[in-house]
């Protein structure tokens, strides 16, 4: 071990001295996931509250034959402005993005109500644009409230009451939890933080193969009086350090971005306290050797520090994809997905966060065969520079 624990520091004391590397790999990977995504948050909830609450402008061409329509708009808190003079020109507007969303009412819009036939009445807007669409279900929804109105006082003027066209009350039984409601949110947590782990090692992991190799010291390395098994673990706990390191200062960003998140606004409690912070890094923590190891591996492959960085920047993305589909068909944690590091990890992180009971089976599962997975790559990287050929 004391072999080890020299090439570890050796490799770590060079790294550190590599300033830049340094910063890019411990504070933009850590700190700039926790900002983009607290900034993002953020503004979604700014924007869909004050579409909420804000007076909405809304253009009407033939206001005049509806005014009835037109108090009703007003009452729904919207501002109703004059339209574009004809047909062609709101479209014309529309497209153009002078206004997102107008509303066109025909002539003979009272005299269709009057006779009692369906009115026709448009609703342009640009439904590409999110803003436009978002204003335009807002204009949607009133007078669809509207509709509902005009049909009730017919069938009341007809003596017939107006509840024949409800027959279901239908009510929506929530069973979630403010933590629970976060995890919509919070879910994408750990693909930052396992690509913030690799981003942590994975400069460290080029230089101690490539970048050896290239500078001409793996030769003179290799020559010393220190089996290469031992000269490899030593290198790829160097890296796993890094990556720890970088871990726990990306957990730490998020726990403190959470606090300026307005989650509270929207329902959401996330159970994210200092003991979920430990538990995660601990839960996290396997797949340390398992990337460093990965990583490691790839990088002795490659013949310069360029194409290193190249092949391990691709590296970098195969853990997350599964991350990636997992949150978009919201699968639930099963047996089988406890085999499959990082999958494993993110499904369980994601119980955590929404306050629901942990299955020790599954964490056991997920702990041991990412483990067993790393130590077999740590152990294929040392058969590997066991060869001669390595050194070209």
């Amino acid at each position: 071990m004391r072999t080890v624990i020299t090439v570890l520091f050796k490799e770590i004391l060079d790294n550190i001295r590599d300033r830049r590397t340094l910063v890019s790999a411990l504070l933009l990977g850590p700190a700039f996931g926790p900002i983009l995504f607290a900034f993002v948050i953020n503004l979604s909830i700014e924007q869909s509250m004050s579409n909420v609450e804000k007076t909405l402008d809304v253009p009407v061409l033939g206001a005049e034959h509806a005014p009835n329509l037109v108090r009703y708009l007003e009452s729904r808190n919207m501002n109703v402005t004059e339209a574009p003079a004809s047909r062609a020109e709101v479209l014309d507007a529309v497209k153009l993005g002078t206004h997102d969303v107008v509303v066109i009412i025909p002539e003979i819009f009272g005299e269709r109500l009057g006779d009692g036939v369906p009115a026709r009445i448009e609703v342009v807007s640009d439904q590409a644009n999110t803003t436009a669409d978002r204003e335009a279900r807002r204009v949607r929804g009133a007078l669809y409230g509207y509709n509902q109105q005009l049909a009730a006082i017919r069938l009341s003027a007809r003596g017939v009451n107006p509840l024949v066209l409800r027959p279901l009350n239908i009510d929506d039984v929530d069973v979630s939890t403010p933590s629970g409601r976060s995890g919509i949110l919070l879910g994408m947590m750990s693909y930052f933080f396992i690509f913030a782990m690799l981003m942590g090692g994975m400069y460290l992991a080029i230089d101690t193969t490539a970048g050896e190799r290239e500078r001409g010291s793996l030769e003179p390395l290799l020559a010393l009086p220190v089996t290469r098994d031992k000269l490899m673990l030593g290198k790829i706990t160097a890296t796993s350090v890094f990556m720890a390191l970088s871990l726990a200062l990306s957990l730490v960003s998020f726990f403190v971005a959470i606090r300026f998140m307005p989650l509270q606004q929207l329902g959401m409690t996330p159970n994210f306290g200092p003991d979920v912070l430990v538990f995660a890094f601990l839960l996290l923590a396997p797949f340390i050797l398992l990337g460093a190891s990965i990583m490691t591996l790839v990088a002795s492959f490659t013949k310069s520090y360029k194409e290193a960085q190249t092949w391990l920047s691709v590296v970098l993305l195969a853990p997350t994809l599964p991350i990636l589909v997992v949150s978009l068909l919201t699968l639930r944690p099963r047996l089988e997905f406890m085999f499959i590091p990082s999958l494993s990890q993110h499904l369980l992180l994601v119980d955590m966060v929404k306050n629901e009971p942990l299955d020790p089976l599954h964490v056991g599962i997920s702990v041991t065969s990412t483990l067993i997975i790393g130590g077999l790559l740590t152990w294929l990287c040392a058969r590997l520079y066991r060869r001669e050929g390595l050194l070209g």
